[in-house]
C-alpha cells in the first residue's frame, strides 16, 4: 500500500530535524518507560513493538531492559542509523504505521511521546490504529502517549527562535483548521529553509471516538510521565493504555 508524500516524509529524515532536537531529554523518557513498565509488568518472553521508534532509542532501552523489541519508522534515514543497535531480540524496520505489520504477533505497542495525529486525513488516523491494532494479540495492549491537547493550546508559544549548531532556527506556532503547525525557518551555508509540522489537535473525547472504531478499549488513562491521575485542563499529557478487544 503505497501513501502520497506527506510533511513528515522529508522533514523526519532530514538532518536539520535531529540537530533541532537533539536536546530531548533521555532520562526523562528512561523514567516513564520504567514507569510504564512497572505498571503494565510484561511477560520476559513478551514481544513489544514501539510505533515510530525514529532513530530507536526507546526501543534500544526497553531492549537492555531484556524485551523483545521491534522498532518501526518511516523514516529511512532513522532506522539505518538505529540498525546498528539489532540483536538476536532488537529488530528495526521502515514502516508505515497505516499498513499492518505481523498480524497477531505483538503483546504490547508502544506509539510514544505524540507520534501520532500526523496525517491530513482523519480517517488516516482510525486506519493506522487498526493496522496496529491487528497486530497485537488477543488481549494484548497498546499504550499511546499524546500531548494534552487544551493545555497545549492554552499555552502555545507564538514565536521562538532557537540557536543550536549555529543555526538559527525562527519558530512559528498556530492552530488552523484543527492542526496545530509548527512552522520551522532557517538558514544554512545561504541556503534558506521552511518545514511545516503539522499535528492534529485531538481532543480527548476524539479519542475514545478512534477507540471504539479500531475495537480498542480504555483500560487507564494517565496525565503525565509519573503516571499521575489525567486532569483534562492541568495535565502535560494524555497517556492511553489500551486493551485489544477479544474477538
Amino acid at each position: 500500500m503505497t501513501h502520497p508524500a506527506d510533511w513528515f516524509n522529508t522533514w523526519f529524515d532530514s538532518p536539520y530535524y535531529h540537530l533541532l532536537y537533539k536536546n530531548r531529554d533521555a532520562q526523562e523518557a528512561q523514567r516513564f518507560l520504567d514507569n510504564l513498565l512497572h505498571h503494565l509488568r510484561p511477560n520476559p518472553d513478551g514481544r513489544l513493538m514501539d510505533l515510530a521508534c525514529g532513530k530507536g532509542r526507546h526501543s534500544v532501552y526497553l531492549n537492555q531492559k531484556g524485551y523483545d523489541v521491534t522498532g518501526l519508522d518511516l523514516s529511512e534515514q532513522s532506522i539505518a542509523y538505529a540498525k546498528q543497535f539489532e540483536n538476536e531480540k532488537l529488530r528495526f524496520f521502515v514502516h508505515d504505521m497505516r499498513d499492518v505489520f505481523r498480524p497477531q504477533a505483538f503483546d504490547f505497542v508502544f506509539n510514544l511521546f505524540t507520534s501520532f495525529g500526523y496525517f491530513q486525513a482523519d480517517y488516516e488516523n482510525v486506519v493506522a490504529l487498526r493496522a496496529s491494532t491487528v497486530s497485537l494479540k488477543p488481549g494484548g495492549k497498546f499504550i499511546i502517549d499524546f500531548m494534552n491537547t487544551p493545555r497545549v493550546i492554552n499555552r502555545l508559544v507564538a514565536k521562538e527562535t532557537k540557536e543550536v549548531g549555529g543555526i538559527a532556527f525562527h519558530i512559528t506556532r498556530k492552530v488552523e483548521a484543527g492542526f496545530i503547525l509548527k512552522t520551522i525557518r532557517f538558514e544554512d551555508k545561504g541556503q534558506p529553509y521552511e518545514f511545516i509540522e503539522r499535528v492534529r489537535a485531538l481532543q480527548y473525547h476524539e479519542f475514545l471516538e478512534y477507540f471504539q472504531m479500531a475495537q480498542l478499549r480504555m483500560a487507564s488513562v494517565f496525565g503525565d510521565y509519573h503516571l499521575g491521575a489525567y486532569d483534562p485542563e492541568k495535565s502535560e499529557r494524555m497517556i492511553f493504555i489500551l486493551k485489544k478487544y477479544h474477538p
